[in-house]
């Protein structure tokens, strides 16, 4: 069984699928608490519900996109059951982690978009660095980034680990507390090889819930 706080139909706001219609699973609980957290309303609560009957529910709106995502969908033990469930029923499926639980068990098939943590989140000493060495192209890493401190961390970061090499790499503004524009300007700047990501989303819906 899993707890879930809700599933729906939207548009992707993140990732290299952003702007394509997308199912999403939210489950239910985090063991992290960022300062910048915009999914504090998963933390508890939620339904409880069978795989096959969350299966069922995702293909009542017709799409093949699904990403599991929350709270953090790795502190339920049948999040790999569901999403080997929805690989074989023919969906391409997106993991969204928080990166400091192991991705060992997630299918191959599946695309891990596993954030990094930094120091403007309160817990980068969460992190669990043993996930790099599992990443695939098929995957990326995510950074949220709060400010200019945020950024030459994440940089170093990138940098030290040749994460480019392995897949690719997102670097994300805090809704509202980052400008963009500087963000962009400072990727420019150092020649980062990294993708700017901005929560399409909330450009389109601002913060509302189930969106």
């Amino acid at each position: 069984m899993l707890r879930v706080t809700e599933v729906f139909l939207s548009i992707q706001g993140e990732s290299t699928q952003a702007g394509r219609p997308c199912v999403f699973v939210r489950l239910t609980g985090c063991d992290l608490r960022c300062v910048w957290c915009d999914t504090e309303y998963a933390f508890e609560g939620g339904e409880s519900v069978s795989v096959e009957q969350l299966v069922d529910r995702v293909a009542t709106f017709g799409c093949p996109l699904v990403e599991v995502t929350g709270g953090e969908p790795l502190l339920q033990r049948d999040c790999i059951p569901l999403m080997k469930v929805l690989l074989a029923r023919g969906y391409e499926v997106l993991l969204e982690t928080g990166g400091h639980r192991s991705v060992e068990e997630v299918p191959t098939e599946v695309c891990r978009i596993l954030d990094v943590k930094c120091p403007g989140s309160g817990e980068s000493h969460r992190n669990h660095l043993e996930n790099l060495e599992r990443l695939t192209p098929r995957d990326e890493v995510k950074f949220v980034l709060a400010d200019r401190a945020d950024y030459e961390w994440a940089r170093a970061f990138v940098r030290d680990h040749a994460l480019h090499e392995r897949c690719t790499v997102l670097f994300s503004p805090v809704w509202q507390r980052l400008d963009p524009k500087g963000l962009a300007e400072w990727i420019l700047a150092d020649r980062l090889p990294v993708r700017l990501q901005l929560q399409v989303h909330k450009v389109l819906w601002g913060e509302t819930p189930g969106r």
